[in-house]
């Protein structure tokens, strides 16, 4: 088997992951990969320490290399469906999908079909000899936009160590609840929330987590931002900015119970209480090439639900601009 098919990565133990089990250092430095997979190539000796065959259980430490050189094997056992792509670009390594909200990314309890996963398997059916059928990062269900997947095992490789160096470029469009008057960082910390398992929040507990927001347009009682960031939390956008009490129009989690400004039209009233999503659209993506090292760029518009909120938001803000004169 030749190199270019096989799973090779390469990993020096960091500080924060010294003194650490080999293999809960792994699965950090690794999170592409399943924990039972990793502890496998372990055992196997597919992935050494410093070249040397070690047991799950080992601790590792500061300096020490974890290198990884393993056979791919069927990573996925989903079906493949005829979905429809919006494909924005594609080539032998990567493919770059506009994503509908509405559409789940990844087959789970309550969504064995119908997914992007099924979509990608059908379109590209090389994706099942990856982990994970080549997805490196997700957006919700009800997130829209744009999305990169990994066609090979070198971008696969190359997306997921941008991702973990964050040299690879995402900006978001959202709708938020409430004004401000410039942009700002939150960092905080997310972890799962201590009551509510289903969803996440800001606890000490948690994993780094940092998102930038910046004003793009103000309203009355709610404001357009883009926000970037520096990890990619599960919700983060969506946890941030609630945290900072300003939520995500239409966030059935994180949102709270509809808060109407006043003086609401009627026209406004049904426009609100009909967005029925986060107002969260994921609007550029620049990544490196995996192979040739070209930096590459992609943006999309937004969906139509989101450029009608917006323009009624506009709207009734000229209209109490207007009523004051």
């Amino acid at each position: 088997m030749s190199s270019e098919s096989r799973i090779i990565a390469r990993f020096s133990i960091p500080p924060e992951l010294s003194d650490r089990r080999l293999d809960q250092a792994a699965a950090e430095l690794m999170p592409e990969h399943s924990r039972s997979r990793l502890q496998g190539w372990i055992k196997s000796g597919a992935l050494t320490v410093d070249g040397k065959t070690c047991k799950p259980r080992d601790k590792v430490m500061m300096g020490d290399v974890l290198l990884l050189d393993a056979e791919p094997e069927a990573q996925v056992s989903w079906e493949a469906e005829a979905i429809s792509l919006d494909v924005v670009y594609e080539d032998e390594h990567l493919l770059v999908i506009n994503k509908p909200a509405g559409l789940v990314v990844h087959p789970a309890a309550g969504h064995a079909d119908g997914t992007l996963v099924n979509a990608l398997l059908n379109y590209a059916p090389e994706v099942e000899n990856l982990p994970r059928a080549g997805i490196v990062h997700r957006l919700d269900k009800d997130t829209s936009g744009i999305m990169v997947v990994a066609r090979s095992l070198i971008a696969h490789t190359s997306l997921v160590d941008q991702l973990q160096t964050r040299t690879m470029g995402r900006e978001y469009e959202a709708v938020i609840v409430g004004t401000i008057t410039g942009g700002a960082t939150v960092d905080a910390p997310i972890g799962r929330h201590p009551q509510e398992r289903k969803k996440m929040a800001v606890v000490s507990s948690g994993k780094p987590a940092v998102t930038h927001y910046r004003l793009a347009e103000r309203f009355a009682a709610h404001t357009h931002v883009r926000c970037t960031l520096e990890s990619g939390r599960t919700h983060q956008i969506r946890v941030h900015m609630a945290h900072v009490k300003h939520p995500l129009v239409g966030d059935p989690q994180y949102g709270g119970r509809l808060r109407l400004p006043k003086g609401t039209t009627d026209e406004l009233r049904e426009a609100l209480s009909a967005f029925h999503r986060q107002a969260l659209h994921a609007r550029k993506l620049t990544l490196e090439h995996p192979q040739t090292g070209e930096t590459l760029s992609w943006e999309v518009p937004m969906p139509q639900d989101m450029v009608d909120l917006l323009a009624a938001l506009r709207k009734h803000f000229s209209e109490l601009n207007s009523n004051e004169f």
